[in-house]
């Protein structure tokens, strides 16, 4: 099977019987392969003829030129009518030349449109089997022109079998524009295979046809495969392109540089991409204002773009542009668009704020503050109400003393100076002020560099001068007076004065407050008057000032406060006085003390001193001496030979300026390892009994006679006595619970006490394994018996000796000497040493018992160690503590 070639309709069928033939131009140049074109017999002006491939020819040509004015030839080959033409004849040719001017070559193609033709043929079908192998159609090319003209029904193409020579043949189509949207757009002649248009096509709904065709024989066998067969709408430039927007709204800042970008537009065209029809050129119809011109648009990409850098918002603040697109590539046949563009010009702080005058006066009466008294004004062109246009204001010169502020009324931009700080009258009348305006934002960089960045003003501030009351002036002032002067010595006072006339004449004084009434204070002259003898070293704080408040009045009754400030100055009044007046010294531990002594007086009057033994007796001459330390201190020493006594010292002090006083300075010289120990027995051998006290100590010593007398005849009662067992090691010695001071005594059995141990370092009852000595020998009394008292203890309960005779138990009264004694106990006491030398897991250990020199009597420290937790549990340690009177009744109960 094989199809008619493809034709283009532009036209009514009434102009397909014409044809016009070209003739044919012969140039001096190198001919390329002709082109035939199919046309219609008639052919409207701007309308395609259709395409020619100038490339295939010549590439490099720059100049495409028809050689007849009724056709032009584009860039891309396509080939457009001028006018409108009508084919006379059956053809029609001209010419194309391609001309290269770098090169001067030439070349041209030869164009030969013919006039459409259509060829039909009748087959006649044969009554015999179709044997022949079914093959498939090749696809034949075919299109259309959109907004086809007609007439209609239009003419495409024909489409034939190579079967139809043999038989008869139905031809029929189907698909889009056929059976399916839109319908009944193509037909197909049933006998002829002549392909038809119905109507006209736009291509920008439909861009092509996807048909298939079939060849059947009258009794419905099908010697071909459907024939697929594309029809192609080819695009007319019917679309004109469409800004985006109507209307453009860009911003531009002035005094931009040149070039700056101001925005872009951009259009659509729905006629077919990557054509001339789509090929779209931008351009500036018109500006408003017109001149100068300030504005450039890219003819390809539609960015906006300045010109100049003298865009000026003060001068024009918007600029409208009426701006083109046009398709075609900008050619003028194309179809065009109109759109308008606004430019706005934003503000930058080109232009400096000034004063609408150079100078200006104000008035303000003195002693006033936080008034307004001046407002001034500044013209700026910039943008208002924005930062280069709102105003800050400053003192440049004038206000070293702070009086004046100026600030910004944010609603007027108007400079308010205002007086902040009281003006006198009397120092000045009258102020210059210099003052400067900028802009809250700097200004741009090409304009500061040209013109000052500060405009200036001067000010001129008249002070008004106000009817004052006194003043204080200075508001502290001083007067000198010797200290111990004779009251009514008269000085001068506080000094107050009438700003107007310089002077204190009509005013008076009176005194507000005088912390120890030492003054008095004259009404009219102020002078004052010593009440009391003045004494420095009775002032808080030391400062050597005694501070009076004053109150000033004038005539009309107002007044102002001062402190007159009495500077006392000393005398030497006061002589040395020492520090100390009672010392212990241990001896002979101490070999010196360290005494001091102050002075109330000034440095100028006080150390350094001297010390020195003042009207001594010889005894105290030849044990002491007195030695200097250091300006204020000296060193008292005695001799090896002093006894332990208390000595009555009289010590003499003396200034620099030569006042002295005399101390008798109590020295306690004592057998101790520190001064506390002495100090408190002194104190206790100080106490002296009254009849009273007496009378106690006696009923206290019945009462203690009567104690012992029922101890010892229960003690009598006992029923046997019993001798030392065997084991002595379960023997404990009875602990008595003491509750006042008392000899330590061991009790027999017949109720007399035996033995009075020597007192040691803790003076009472308690001390056991001391020896005890009566007439030489050594003996020592001993309870004992199978229940000891560590048997009689309950848990959490003490039990005194006593309180154990509730049960059976038998005591035996023995006397042993010290020897058998200590032959009992040392093994003993070895072992129980032993024992606590050793550690949880019975290894020798240094920490437990521990061996100490002997540091004298009445050692304060106390037992130590593991031997002292007995001691630790019978709560004794407070015997050791015991105060002076507690002290002195066991001295009355001891002695005989």
């Amino acid at each position: 099977m094989a199809a008619a070639g493809p034709t283009r309709s532009r036209i009514g069928a009434l102009c397909r019987q014409l044809l016009l033939t070209f003739s044919i131009l012969s140039f001096a140049c190198d001919a390329c392969k002709q082109v035939i074109l199919h046309v219609p017999s008639k052919l409207d002006a701007e309308k395609f003829v259709g395409r020619v491939n100038l490339e295939e020819c010549f590439k490099s040509a720059n100049i495409i030129h028809s050689s007849d004015p009724d056709f032009q030839i584009l860039e891309d080959g396509s080939v457009y009518t001028t006018n409108a033409v009508l084919l006379s004849s059956e053809t029609r040719s001209f010419t194309i030349l391609l001309f290269n001017t770098d090169s001067q070559e030439e070349k041209e193609i030869s164009v030969l449109l013919e006039k459409e033709t259509q060829v039909q043929k009748r087959r006649h079908s044969k009554e015999k089997v179709l044997r022949r192998g079914k093959r498939r159609w090749a696809p034949i090319p075919c299109s259309m022109m959109e907004n086809s003209l007609g007439p209609f029904p239009l003419f495409l193409q024909q489409v034939q079998s190579d079967v139809a020579q043999n038989y008869t043949i139905y031809y029929s189509i189907k698909g889009p524009g056929v059976d399916q949207e839109p319908l009944n757009l193509f037909y197909v002649d049933r006998d002829t295979g002549n392909l038809y248009c119905t109507k006209d096509v736009d291509r920008e709904q439909y861009e092509s046809f996807e048909l298939t065709a079939f060849a059947t024989t009258p009794d419905g066998y099908t010697p071909e495969y459907p024939l697929p067969l594309i029809i192609k709408v080819e695009d007319e430039n019917d679309n004109a392109p469409i800004f985006t927007e109507t209307t453009y709204t860009f911003m531009i800042l002035e005094s931009c540089k040149v070039g700056s970008i101001v925005g872009q537009v951009s259009a659509t065209d729905k006629d077919e991409p990557d054509t001339l029809h789509t090929r779209l050129r931008y351009s500036i119809l018109e500006q408003l204002p017109s001149s100068p011109t300030l504005f450039s648009m890219h003819p390809s990409t539609g960015v906006i773009t300045t010109l100049s850098s003298q865009l000026d918002r003060e001068l024009i603040d918007k600029y409208q542009l009426k701006i083109k697109v046009q398709d075609m590539d900008g050619q003028y046949f194309g179809l065009h668009t109109t759109a308008t563009c606004i430019i706005n010009i934003g503000d930058v702080n080109d232009n400096l704020p000034t004063f609408t005058r150079t100078s200006y006066v104000a008035s303000v009466e003195e002693n006033t503050i936080d008034v307004e008294i001046l407002r001034v004004t500044v013209e700026d062109k910039d943008l208002i109400n924005t930062p280069n246009w709102r105003a800050n204001y400053t003192i440049l010169k004038g206000n070293e003393n702070g009086n004046f502020k100026i600030a910004t009324d944010p609603k007027t931009n108007e400079g308010v100076l205002c007086v902040v700080k009281p003006l006198n009258y009397e120092e000045n009348h009258q102020m210059i002020l210099e003052i400067g305006v900028n802009n809250e934002v700097p200004f741009i960089r090409e304009i500061a560099t040209r013109v000052p960045t500060m405009n200036r003003a001067l000010v001129t501030v008249r002070v008004k001068d106000q009817d004052e009351g006194p003043e204080c002036n200075p508001p502290a002032q001083y007067v000198r007076i010797k200290e111990n002067s004779a009251a009514g010595l008269k000085v001068n006072g506080y000094k107050a004065y009438d700003p107007e006339t310089k002077n204190s004449n009509g005013l008076r004084y009176k005194k507000l407050h005088d912390p120890k009434e030492w003054i008095s204070i004259d009404e009219i002259s102020g002078l004052i008057t010593v009440s009391k003898v003045l004494d420095r070293e009775v002032m808080a704080p030391r400062n050597d000032v005694y501070n009076v408040t004053v109150l000033a009045i004038d005539q009309d009754g107002r007044s102002c406060t001062g402190t007159l400030a009495v500077n006392i100055e000393d005398v030497n009044d006061n002589p040395p006085q020492l520090l100390q007046d009672y010392l212990v010294v241990c001896k002979p531990k101490m070999t010196y003390v360290d005494i001091s002594a102050i002075d109330l007086d000034e440095p100028v009057h006080g150390a350094p001193f001297h010390f020195s033994l003042a009207n001594t007796s010889p005894e105290v001459n030849r044990i002491w001496t007195i030695n200097k330390v250091n300006d204020t201190a000296a060193r008292l020493s005695y001799r090896k030979n002093a006894e332990l006594q208390k000595y009555i010292i009289p010590i003499t002090v003396k200034d620099r300026a030569g006042q002295s006083a005399t101390r008798n300075l109590r020295v306690d010289l004592c057998d101790c390892t520190h001064p506390s120990q002495c100090a408190s027995t002194s104190r206790s051998a100080d106490v002296s009994l009254g009849k009273w006290a007496i009378l106690a100590i006696l009923l206290g010593i019945a009462l203690l006679f009567s104690v012992l007398l029922t101890l010892v005849c229960g003690v009598v009662s006992a029923r046997k006595g019993k001798s030392f067992p065997e084991d002595l090691a379960q023997q404990n010695l009875i602990i008595s619970n003491t509750e006042a001071p008392g000899d330590d005594r061991m009790c027999s059995a017949n109720g007399f006490t035996a033995q009075t141990a020597n007192n040691s370092s803790h003076g009472f009852c308690g001390t056991l394994g001391s020896g005890i000595r009566n007439g030489g020998q050594e003996t020592i009394e001993m309870v004992k018996g199978h229940q000891t008292l560590d048997s009689c203890r309950g848990a959490g309960h003490h039990h005194t000796l006593d309180s154990c005779r509730g049960g059976h138990m038998d005591v035996d009264n023995c006397r042993y000497t010290y020897s058998e004694w200590h032959n009992f106990t040392q093994p003993r006491l070895g072992e129980k040493l032993h024992v606590c030398n050793q550690n949880e897991d019975h290894m020798p250990s240094q920490d437990y018992v521990l061996t100490y020199n002997y540091e004298g009597r009445g050692s304060p420290a106390g037992s130590v160690g593991c031997c002292s937790e007995k001691q630790e549990d019978d709560g004794l340690d407070f015997l050791n503590n015991l105060e002076p009177k507690f002290l002195t009744l066991a001295e009355a109960c001891t002695k005989r």
